[in-house]
């Protein structure tokens, strides 16, 4: 399972992505076998606006253009389980569509009846910016028709979703199911597998953000795709990591300055760089559980032959990968 291939839409044509690797976490590190066990697949770690983005004829994205196996999907997990076949999702985003074909055959047990057999088992998100929830309009009547897909989100967000348009519409029509999500309490997948929210800082015009602790048989997953800066937090990041065996960090850009004709201040976020010093004082192996995600266009790490990447390779952390399958 560790090299297998898994094949994509992208553009009307068929690419194969390599992947699917399971990350070594140094905590836990007996063998997990992918084809029982619960694991999390990496369906894209690009900021919302994709990898390429619109408008964007720069280098950085008019290489991707080019050569197409360059590209990636915007930031999402899926949740795969093959002892019972189910499956759920992290964060809907625009590239819902090629994500899912991405993991048509995951998990391997699977069974898929009738002509809209449910894309997945349920949706969890983050927080209200487009990347993470607005792949949930394929669910709708003009789309897959999607009968009672259960949707977890805060309290707030489920209120946006219910009273806001066009989302409203998937309420009413029964299309999406809404289900709390309350910060601390976990929500049971399996007897030993479960997702827990909890809060972090960040722009939240229309909802709570929320961060995921993802609890598997063997391992636990950190899932922090967005998050203002670190210092404030109302945890502590290096605290967090001891209790984990991975973290997928927010890694949305790898230094200051890096968006051409903006403040930086306007989107914060916690610059790689300052991620990497902070980390510096923790041993090698808290810092090897670190996998950054939802990197921009912009970010110099989403070329693995950069002296970014370089850089962070150099610390022990490295860059999620669409496609990576991590072991639970």
């Amino acid at each position: 399972m560790a090299n297998r291939l898994v094949s994509r839409m992208l553009f009307g044509a068929v690419l194969a992505i390599q992947g699917l690797g399971t990350v070594a976490c140094v905590a836990r590190p007996a063998a997990i076998d992918e084809n029982s066990a619960p694991s999390i697949v990496v369906l894209g770690s690009a900021q919302d606006g994709g990898y390429p983005q619109i408008g964007c004829e720069r280098a950085c994205c008019a290489r991707v253009r080019v050569d197409p196996s360059r590209r990636r999907f915007v930031s999402s997990l899926l949740i795969v389980d093959p002892r019972s076949g189910k499956r759920w999702l992290i964060d809907a985003t625009p590239d819902l569509r090629e994500q899912m074909a991405m993991v048509a055959g995951l998990p391997e047990t699977r069974a898929v009846d009738g002509p809209r057999p449910p894309l997945c088992e349920g949706i969890f998100l983050t927080h209200a910016h487009v990347g993470h929830y607005a792949g949930l309009i394929h669910l709708g009547r003009e789309i897959y028709a999607a009968d009672r897909v259960p949707v977890y989100a805060s309290a707030r967000f489920r209120r946006f979703l219910a009273t806001e348009g066009p989302w409203s519409l998937l309420v009413s029509a029964k299309h999406i199911e809404l289900m709390p999500l309350e910060p601390g309490v976990p929500v049971e997948l399996a007897p030993d597998l479960s997702i827990e929210p909890f809060l972090v800082p960040h722009r939240d015009e229309f909802s709570d953000t929320f961060g995921f602790l993802i609890r598997g048989p063997r391992r636990h997953v950190l899932f922090i795709p967005d998050i203002d800066k670190w210092e404030k937090w109302d945890r502590s990041l290096e605290a967090e990591l001891l209790g984990v065996d991975l973290a997928l960090l927010d890694g949305t850009f790898f230094e200051d300055g890096e968006v051409p004709g903006r403040a930086m201040a306007q989107v914060p976020h916690p610059f790689i760089t300052e991620t990497l010093n902070r980390l510096a004082p923790l041993s090698e192996t808290e810092r090897k559980k670190v996998l950054f995600i939802h990197l921009n266009h912009t970010n110099p790490a989403l070329d693995p032959a950069s002296g970014a990447a370089a850089e962070i390779r150099a610390t022990g952390a490295g860059v999620a990968s669409d496609g990576q399958r991590i072991g639970l």
